[in-house]
């Protein structure tokens, strides 16, 4: 449908039909719109704009007519018909009129009066069919149409329009459009040269905005650069829009601009061309089943190739992770390319390593730049690389040739093993490690069960960790005997003496053989764990270990194998006068208990008022201390002796009251038993048809109950029949339960006698 209107003429012609509309007006007619259904029968009808609003029908005989709609407020410059509801503005407003209820609904009054309203003219539009958004100046209202409860009608049209969002702008607006729940604004400004202080026209905007109750939010915005934008008004500017395309069109007197919704695509291509490829990838990522023209990962292979003309070649490779996923292919080529430039080591630590697995040959490229300047690298990648990634004898190779220039390299060394490991060459393996000296070497032996590899490795071993060590060997005796192990060691004896130390510890019993060597042992390098030894063991010989002890002169170790032995009085006189030792020699005779050895302390002590001194404080609980005072001779001088006689005569009080005590306790516990045993013993004990004679073996009570008999029950709870029982003695009157032997067990005396 075409529509033309040239000063006072209107033509309304149809594109692909026949049917045409001439009309000529007396007036300039302003606007024209038709109904925007124009191509149904039932919808011919299209409205003129001037000083007048008039509405032109389509008749049942085809003819044309028209009515007035709205006059006698200025001319009519914008126009919007949208389903049945014509919008229009004039100067003195806004109004709507409803073409089904023939009736006018609305009249929203422009705000700023002092506007010339032809050369700042309003802007109308429809964001649906209920939703009429108007520009006017710098105000911006959004009306909504609802129904009109039917209480409320009266007289009134059936709908009625709410205003329900109203903000100002900071510029004059010379068209309004929608998209989705913003809107598209075209806008005219003026700005201040700062030079010449001067206001003149600056170049129109086109502005998206999202409106609010009472302001709005601006979503973006574009200046327009169209020609002679320096001369042009206000009124100069029209927007307006094609709904199913989302297409914008801009118009000034010189140009025509076309706008069109941006979609992710266009995002991406401007992104691109800014050279700002981490967000076109980000964008691409979330947007990727909207976008058409772009992919992935072609936007990823440009940011690599960014990024490597730039330098970051860290930051390249680890986007190549992201970037180039399972793609075999992509990541070999960028690995060459890396390679081109000479940053390998760049996109090493990247490298895909189980799913998905490149080339043997992409790996070992890597490994030997690494091997050429960098052993740490290079025995990095070898602890985080499986070995299956390369062939691991090509690279066992390249190490062995680089160790013939440099055959003391830890760092080659250690790495050699570890391929050894991967190649369960693990002899070769161990034998690194050992020469290391590396912590990883026990951790070896267990994983890989290499105890017939280290028999003639046990040294060492022990001088590498002699605590792990003996640990370890202690742990798996049955791999490697205690005999072998004491063999190995036979030239290390301080080694020698750790294994047998640790293996005594765990088992008094298990090295019994070695517990004669065990004690030249622990006098050579660890006296102090001698006497315990002495002590636990229960193989060692003693007159060796006395031997032993005598010529190093260890007096402890002699006086307890003296007191084992049996030689109490020599091991005594030895503390007395080797060690001169009161409190120990006192603290011995405690742990003997003897008569004799007491005697032998007190004769020894006796002219030395020290040694009497100790005696008199620690004798009084084990000998009476008359015997020793009495020996004392007149006119000694013996040190704090009003002290130890008061405390000699404390302890005996103390004595006396615990005995006391004792004996209370003992006399009242004795009462209470007897009570208890008085109490039981009067007690009835029960017979009937179960119990027997433990004479004669039949039931003790008669079968038939008429017969007299006469039963004996005594306190064991033994039963008898009076005449089974053998008749008491003149010397012994009472009974006894034969079969407890009751002379000697009280409970077995009688307790009860039955008669009938």
């Amino acid at each position: 449908m075409g529509v033309c209107s040239e000063d006072g003429k209107v033509q309304v012609f149809g594109l692909y039909s026949g049917e045409e509309f001439h009309e000529t007006f007396d007036c300039p007619i302003k606007i024209v719109a038709v109904h925007p259904h124009f191509l149904r029968s039932s919808c011919k009808q299209f409205v003129t704009g001037g000083k007048k609003l008039l509405l032109f029908e389509r008749s049942w005989m085809s003819r044309w007519k028209s009515s007035v709609l709205h006059e006698g407020e200025g001319n009519i410059r914008s126009v919007k018909w949208r389903g049945h509801l014509i919008a229009w503005a004039n100067n003195m407003g806004v109004k709507i009129f409803d073409i089904t209820s023939k009736q006018r609904i609305t009249n929203v009054p422009r705000d700023d009066i002092s506007l010339r309203p032809d050369m700042y003219p309003c802007s109308l539009c429809w964001k649906d069919s209920v939703t009429l958004i108007i520009g006017w100046g710098t105000s911006v209202k959004v009306c909504s149409v609802k129904e009109r409860h039917a209480s409320e009608m009266r007289d009134l049209p059936s709908r009625y329009v709410e205003i329900v969002s109203q903000f100002e702008t900071e510029f004059y607006i010379s068209g309004l459009a929608p998209l989705c729940d913003q809107l598209v604004m075209l806008s005219y400004l003026k700005e201040v040269s700062e030079k010449t202080e001067r206001e003149y026209c600056a170049r129109p905007r086109l502005d998206i905005i999202q409106p609010l109750s009472e302001t709005c939010e601006e979503i973006s915005s574009d200046a327009l650069t169209v020609r002679g934008f320096q001369e042009n008004e206000c009124r100069d500017y029209h927007l307006e829009y094609s709904e199913g395309e989302s297409l914008f069109y801009i118009v000034s007197p010189r140009d025509v601009v076309v706008a069109k919704e941006r979609d992710q695509d266009d995002h991406i291509d401007w992104l691109l061309e800014k050279k700002k490829y981490e967000e076109a990838l980000m964008a691409a990522e979330i947007s990727q089943k909207n976008i058409k023209r772009h992919k992935i990962l072609d936007i990823g292979l440009a940011y690599i190739n960014h990024l490597v003309e730039k330098g970051e070649y860290d930051i390249a490779a680890r986007k190549c992770q992201k970037i180039l996923g399972k793609n075999t292919a992509l990541w070999e080529y960028e690995v060459y390319k890396f390679k081109e430039i000479g940053q390998l080591k760049a996109i090493s630590p990247y490298l895909p390593r189980g799913d998905p697995v490149l080339k043997p040959l992409i790996y070992e490229m890597i490994l030997h730049e690494f091997l050429e300047s960098d052993y740490e690298g290079f025995a990095t990648l070898i602890r985080e690389w499986p070995g299956d990634l390369y062939n691991n004898s090509v690279i066992v190779q390249a190490v062995r040739d680089h160790l013939k220039k440099d055959s003391q390299n830890r760092t080659l060394l250690q790495t050699l093993a570890e391929l050894y490991t991967y190649d369960k060459n693990y002899g070769n393996a161990l034998e690194i490690y050992l020469t290391l000296r590396h912590k990883d070497v026990f951790q070896l032996i267990h994983k890989h069960n290499l105890f017939s590899s280290i028999k003639d490795k046990i040294v060492l071993l022990m001088d590498f960790d002699s605590e792990k060590a003996v640990d370890m060997l202690l742990d798996n005796e049955d791999k490697i005997s205690i005999k072998k192990v004491v063999e190995e060691l036979e030239d290390r004896p301080e080694l020698q003496h750790v294994y047998l130390h640790k293996l005594f510890k765990r088992d008094h019993h298990k090295g019994q053989r070695y517990h004669e060597k065990q004690i030249s042992l622990y006098a050579e390098y660890d006296r102090p764990n001698l006497l315990p030894f002495l002590r636990d063991s229960t193989h060692c010989p003693l007159e060796k270990a006395l031997e032993i002890c005598q010529q190093r002169n260890f007096v402890e170790e002699t006086v307890y194998l003296l007191s084992r032995m049996g030689n109490s009085r020599s091991a005594l006189k030895m503390i007395m006068e080797e060690l001169n030792d009161v409190d120990k020699a006192i603290e011995f005779a405690k742990e003997q208990d003897d008569g004799e050895l007491w005697e032998d302390l007190i004769l020894y002590s006796i002219d030395k008022p020290p040694f009497i001194t100790g005696l008199l404080n620690n004798i009084g609980t084990h000998v009476d201390p008359i015997l020793l005072i009495h020996r004392i001779k007149e006119g000694m001088e013996i040190p704090n002796l009003r002290d130890s006689l008061v405390k000699i005569l404390q302890d005996y009080n103390l004595q006396i009251l615990l005995r006391e005590g004792c004996k209370k306790i003992l006399v009242a516990d004795s009462l209470s038993l007897l009570k208890k045993m008085h109490r039981t013993q009067m007690k009835g004990v029960l017979v009937d048809e179960e119990n027997i004679c433990e004479s004669c073996l039949s039931p003790i009570l008669p079968s038939d109950a008429a017969k007299p008999f006469s039963v004996v029950v005594f306190h064991c709870r033994h039963m008898f029949h009076k005449e089974c029982l053998p008749v008491p003695s003149m010397n012994s009157p009472a009974q006894f339960c034969n079969i407890c032997s009751a002379k000697h067990r009280g409970p077995g005396s009688a307790i009860l006698e039955m008669k009938k």
